[in-house]
């Protein structure tokens, strides 16, 4: 089932609307044609960005958890599910990153279709820590890998089109100019982390969110944290890290910025580290902030690690 919103909104408002947040479906630019728009709700604001950049003006955008907000805790509103249920579309990311979704989905009865961006991503599997054991788990920080990013895109084109079968020549031809971007970015970022010695590729950050931005471009990450922000580590494994940042010399220290910092600010202290910024994992930034968009993200990223792992 489709379903759309009409817009109908003098020029007055238009100009208004363009400087709302671009993470709320208000914020799309009316069609061309002041057609009806493909109501779509994404799960999170990195999702939020790659549908509003293969969708464009055809796609009216509800984000559920925005700029900011922690994928890994959130806990859905009322409002949550009447957007889930209204919609035509909800774009999930999958790999068990939003594991409060699902019941979100059933308990809204919604007739929506569901599309995984991740589908067909090979899934990075790690060794968790935990109540006395280990266990194996999947990594669902997928979209860290630019290379994935390009799949997603191509998945999220898809599901529009399926929704929207009048739109898809537009969401196939802006799909492949998005991964066209991603492929020139991923290109920039295999430059940038080149200009450092291998020795030096190590950073440290709140959780493990970074695995396959480092299997991809050669980075070794480490985390106080697992891949989730609720796991909480034990003191000796936060010991361990300490010497392992003084041993190692570590001068890549960041926060994350969904996480609360006061954790990785005391590791840095006792290691006799700087935390030397922050970094976008699962979230982007408001409007105004450094990392509005996907793209935007990597670039600041990138711009914040190689100096800090070079020790600049």
């Amino acid at each position: 089932m489709r379903r759309r919103s009409t817009l109908l909104l003098a020029p007055a408002l238009l100009s208004l609307g363009n400087l709302l947040a671009p993470g709320s479906a208000r914020a799309q630019a009316a069609a061309p044609s002041g057609a009806p728009r493909l109501d779509v709700v994404a799960s999170f604001s990195i999702l939020g960005d790659m549908v509003r950049q293969v969708g464009g003006d055809r796609v009216a955008i509800h984000t559920l958890v925005g700029p900011g907000g922690d994928s890994h805790t959130y806990q859905p509103r009322p409002s949550d599910a009447a957007a889930i249920r209204s919609t035509g579309l909800v774009v999930r990311n999958g790999l068990g990153f939003e594991p409060w979704l699902d019941r979100l989905i059933r308990s809204s009865a919604t007739k929506a279709r569901i599309a995984t961006a991740s589908q067909g991503v090979t899934p990075r599997k790690m060794v968790e820590e935990g109540h006395g054991h280990s266990h194996e788990a999947t990594d669902p920080h997928a979209w860290q890998d630019l290379r994935n990013g390009q799949a997603y895109a191509g998945n999220i084109a898809e599901a529009l089109a399926a929704a929207d079968p009048e739109g898809a020549d537009l969401y196939r031809r802006n799909a492949a100019a998005f991964r066209e971007r991603l492929a020139s970015l991923d290109a920039w970022v295999r430059e940038q982390v080149a200009t450092v010695p291998e020795a030096r590729r190590i950073v440290v950050t709140s959780h493990d969110a970074f695995g396959y931005f480092g299997a991809a471009y050669g980075v070794r990450f480490e985390a106080p944290q697992g891949m989730s922000t609720e796991s909480e580590p034990s003191a000796a494994q936060v010991a361990a890290l300490i010497r392992q940042v003084r041993a190692k010399h570590v001068t890549a220290v960041f926060i994350e910025n969904m996480t609360n910092p006061a954790l990785l600010e005391r590791l840095a202290r006792d290691a006799g580290a700087k935390v030397q910024g922050e970094l976008f994992s699962d979230s982007l930034s408001p409007p105004d902030g450094p990392a509005a968009t996907y793209e935007a993200m990597f670039r600041h990223n990138v711009g914040l690690l190689v100096p800090a792992m070079r020790g600049a």
